[in-house]
């Protein structure tokens, strides 16, 4: 039987992270010649785990993997819940070997972690989880297959799971979109124009800050970009603590604040 969530679905008190190794530099790009320096994703990562930590969250952070070096964006190859986790199949190659290195650290945290299959592709970023609904996109890196696969996985954890198309200019689902409030998601136009999130408050970002509808909510705080200033200034008027964070070198490898952890609530 599916059950409605007891608690808001942004309530933290553990997350999981892995330290950037020096092949980060290295990792998966849209434009290969904006190059990231590893000291500055060092610096942002630094900020970011210091942030969650005053928000309130036990941190672990995971070893560098020098082998993977998009590792970093921990979000991607694993989903975390309450009940149990979700071993992924990130879909670009060059990643699915971090999945067998997350699941020794998600067996120290959960008794149940499930596995998709083989060619069952899915990349935690296309997954928003929302008071009622965790929407699964599918992408460059999602497959229907593989969403279809973890739309199952939900429901053995009680989960209503809806599979949905972004517009295809997003790379992940979450590139475009974030969870505000319980009833409240922060979108870029084009999402927002989707029909996706039907029943559900929008706020567009401005334009020009389209990057920054990849923000976090991380219990009473908003982690947004501090290289947006509309956008907190929005959100600062509808009434939000906002932290701002640099988010300039890992913007530099298509990722966003909600890629470098896995954030949950112990269960009583």
């Amino acid at each position: 039987m599916l059950r409605k969530n007891p608690r808001r679905v942004f309530d933290f008190d553990q997350a999981l992270v892995r330290a950037p190794g020096r092949s980060v530099v290295n990792g998966i790009r849209f434009d290969p010649k904006i190059q990231p320096t590893f000291e500055g994703v060092a610096r942002e990562h630094q900020a970011y785990v210091a942030a969650l930590r005053d928000a309130g969250l036990a941190v672990e952070v995971l070893p560098a993997l020098e082998a993977w070096p998009d590792s970093v964006f921990v979000e991607d190859p694993a989903l975390v819940f309450p009940e149990g986790a979700i071993l992924l199949r990130p879909g670009a190659r060059s990643r699915l070997g971090e999945s067998d290195e997350m699941r020794d650290a998600l067996a120290r945290h959960f008794d149940c972690v499930l596995e998709l299959g083989g060619d069952e592709h899915a990349d935690g970023g296309d997954v928003l989880v929302t008071q009622e609904i965790v929407f699964i996109g599918v992408s460059r890196r999602t497959s229907r297959k593989g969403a279809e696969a973890l739309r199952e996985k939900l429901h053995a954890f009680g989960r209503q799971a809806r599979i949905v198309e972004p517009p295809s200019s997003c790379l992940h689902f979450k590139t475009a979109a974030g969870l505000l409030s319980e009833d409240t998601i922060v979108a870029t136009a084009p999402m927002a124009d989707s029909g996706i999130f039907a029943g559900l408050r929008i706020l567009s970002v401005p334009e020009g800050e389209e990057a920054a509808a990849n923000l976090l909510r991380v219990n009473d705080f908003v982690f947004v970009g501090e290289c947006y200033p509309r956008t907190i200034e929005l959100l600062a008027k509808e009434g939000f603590a906002i932290v701002p964070l640099p988010v300039d070198e890992i913007a530099k490898l298509d990722a966003g604040l909600s890629c470098m952890s896995l954030r949950w609530r112990k269960r009583a």
